[in-house]
């Protein structure tokens, strides 16, 4: 594999990851504004705001690693208590995660066209958080140290040795830019230790060969120190120790200063060796993998049918143990499908978000049974049926918080994702305490449309089927969210297409459930 071809994997990988990490940064930012003075969020939203600017920057994606940076800065700052989390700064930083998105699905991660979008984000941040150092400017992992890198405090010294693993350069990382950003948290002494270089001969260029001993006076902290190096602890020896004596040169440190339990190197504290690790791997392959057991199956059970017609022990004894191993490698490929539902559920706290600020609604949405796994075939289906559904609540059956006070209700409103098994199937759930459905409305609706008799006798489970019906509404007139009569539409084709089924119970006044009935896999049949 070329050069070139390495490095468009590396940053397709980045690009994946990356679009991961801000995910969990919207969940954070929204569970943030609800819990502002909530320390442990500050840091996820800081350390997932980190994590895509240093990757950005290693991988060649400069404007997003700049433009993070200055959103690190400001989140830096409340971590530090010199600025508090407010709605706004939650408002703007959905924003500039939107942004990132925008610059992430350009391949060449530059955007251009989003500069000037860039820009009055960066300038509405400067004004809002008082923070000089929002200008756009190089990314910040490849820039010289400034003297405003290092915060206010009492300073550290700190003895750090780094010494890359095997594979650290051929995962696309550059040393180089980690200890530039290692100089950015204050004064550091580096030196290089290069006795482990072998003979030209015997040299491999993908490999680093050199380590490096620093002396940094910081008041960053361990862990400032540690988030330099956040992405390569698994593939280098990292040791952080502190010093007492402030005019220590690390040749004069003495040698076994810079011993540190081995299994302890380039892992946190709360890690452990024996951690399970994970591997990416394309969706096309395991569809393909899954494809070839499922061929295998129907195989199998052919094999079996020959047996059974034979007189012959060892032809049944190995057509016996073929179709234990071949049950046995159906059941592992179902379980590599299968992936809990908790990514698609979160996505939706910024929906609902957008919808209430939009709405002039206040809703809060709650999870349950987020670890329930489901086929990863099922999941990717799942995102417009939830959509439409929670749309449809937030508008027809969210009240007003008037409204809502005045019917005896909290002001608050809470739609409620839940998912849990059942047998071979998945119940998926979308509840509302809103105002419910008004049984007698959809009824009539749905004689006014031909639908049904006038003198027709219909239990409430089936009058509320007509909601599923195309074009099909009782909103009194069309908004930007729902009234067009397509969205539970697009529902019952979604969960048809699933082999599954909808379920719908409402009280009048009181809210409404609805239950998506699925399948748990449709990766194999079996076969005769």
């Amino acid at each position: 594999m070329s050069n070139a071809n390495i490095i468009d994997k590396h940053r397709q990988a980045y690009q994946e990851e990356a679009r991961e990490v801000l995910v969990e940064l919207e969940s954070s930012l929204l569970e943030l504004n609800e819990r502002p003075n909530d320390g442990e969020l500050v840091g996820r939203v800081f350390r997932s705001m980190h994590t895509i600017k240093g990757s950005g920057a290693m991988f060649g994606f400069d404007e997003v690693a700049s433009f993070t940076h200055h959103l690190e800065t400001a989140f830096d700052e409340v971590r530090e208590g010199r600025l508090i989390v407010t709605s706004k700064l939650v408002d703007l930083s959905l924003e500039a995660a939107d942004l990132i998105k925008k610059m992430l699905d350009d391949a060449s991660g530059k955007s251009g066209a989003d500069n000037a979008l860039a820009a009055g984000i960066l300038a509405r941040l400067r004004e809002l958080t008082g923070i000089a150092d929002t200008k756009q400017s190089d990314a910040p992992s490849t820039a010289p140290p400034s003297d405003h890198s290092a915060k206010e405090g009492a300073n550290q010294d700190w003895l750090i040795r780094f010494a890359p693993g095997p594979d650290l350069m051929r995962n696309g990382t550059n040393p180089l830019l980690l200890l530039r950003e290692l100089k950015q948290l204050g004064n550091a002494r580096v030196t290089a230790n290069m006795v482990a270089i072998p003979p030209l001969s015997e040299l491999d260029p993908e490999r680093c060969y050199v380590s490096w001993e620093i002396l940094l006076t910081t008041n960053g902290g361990r862990e400032a120190i540690r988030d330099v190096f956040m992405f390569v602890e698994d593939c280098c020896e990292l040791t952080i120790l502190p010093v007492a004596s402030q005019a220590a040169s690390v040749q004069e440190l003495p040698a076994n200063s810079l011993e540190e339990p081995r299994r302890n190197l380039g892992r946190r504290d709360t890690d452990r060796p024996d951690n399970a690790s994970s591997i990416r791997v394309p969706a096309a392959k395991l569809d393909q993998f899954v494809n070839l057991v499922g061929e295998l199956v129907t195989v199998q059970a052919r094999l079996v049918e020959i047996a059974a017609g034979r007189d012959d022990p060892e032809v049944v004894a190995v057509s016996e143990e073929i179709e234990r191993l071949t049950t046995a490698l159906r059941e592992n490929s179902m379980s590599i499908r299968m992936l809990p539902i908790r990514a698609t559920f979160e996505r939706f706290r910024r929906l609902v978000h957008d919808l209430a600020r939009d709405l002039h609604k206040n809703v809060e949405l709650t999870i349950e049974g987020a670890d329930t796994e489901l086929d990863k075939t099922v999941i990717d289906q799942l995102n417009d049926p939830l959509m439409h559904l929670i749309r449809n609540s937030m508008d027809h059956g969210i009240e007003s918080p008037e409204a809502r006070v005045a019917a005896g209700k909290p002001a608050i409103a809470t739609i409620h994702l839940s998912a849990r098994h059942s047998g071979a199937n998945v119940l998926i759930g979308v509840t509302d305490d809103g105002r419910g459905i008004d049984a007698d409305a959809v009824r009539e609706r749905a004689v006014q449309n031909g639908l049904v008799a006038a003198d027709a006798k219909l239990s409430e489970s089936e009058v509320f089927s007509f909601i599923l019906m195309p074009g099909f509404s009782t909103a009194r007139k069309v908004t930007d969210v729902s009234g067009r009569g397509v969205g539970m539409d697009v529902v019952h084709q979604k969960v048809e297409a699933l082999r599954g089924r909808i379920d719908i119970a409402s009280k009048f006044g009181t809210g409404t459930r609805v239950t998506l009935r699925l399948p748990l896999t449709m990766a194999i049949i079996d076969g005769l």
